[in-house]
């Protein structure tokens, strides 16, 4: 019995790579977004604005660069897959319902979940509980979840697209 060490190179196919390349992608932002809402959230949705504490000083959290080059870079990869993947079929179609899906969760961010948190970080910290923005930081929240898990759904339904094997002709569209 002999063992080979070298891969299959029928695996390493561009429209392979590149899908192998943004589900990671979309998997490493997704733990980005985890460890955000399990960590980052909870700290200053707590008692608005004396929990605005994170966002202040010099050392103050500002999330914005790293999410628009993290989306930025993943959505490069996104279509980068989508158009290396254009004629196999079978991936076409969830390639692009994925990407659909993505972009109205990503409209919601940019419309809803962006403008306010950067309303809170521009909001003085106090040693007070305002319960109007303990209110809007809760719906923040709760939303924040919802939108998570919607990130997190549509990467996970890229993991079976990566299973490689034979193309057929009856998966490849010549259209």
């Amino acid at each position: 019995m002999e063992i080979s060490l070298k891969e299959p190179t029928a695996d390493r196919t561009p429209a392979n790579m590149s899908l192998l390349i943004t589900t990671v992608a979309y998997l490493l932002l997704n733990g980005a977004q985890l460890f955000e809402t399990a960590v980052l959230v909870p700290v200053w949705t707590v008692a608005p604005p004396a929990s605005l504490h994170l966002f202040q000083g010099p050392y103050g959290l500002d999330f914005k660069v790293f999410w628009i080059v993290a989306h930025s870079l993943h959505e490069l990869t996104f279509l980068a897959a989508l158009v290396l993947n254009w004629n196999i079929h079978s991936r076409r179609k969830i390639l692009l319902v994925v990407l659909v899906l993505h972009v109205l969760v990503r409209a919601w961010t940019l419309l809803y979940f962006a403008p306010v948190i950067i309303s809170f970080q521009q909001i003085p910290v106090s040693d007070t509980v305002d319960q109007i923005l303990l209110q809007k930081a809760a719906r923040w929240r709760e939303m924040n979840l919802v939108r998570v898990a919607a990130f997190t759904i549509l990467s996970f339904v890229l993991i079976p697209l990566n299973r490689t094997g034979k193309i057929t002709d009856s998966a490849i569209s010549h259209a």
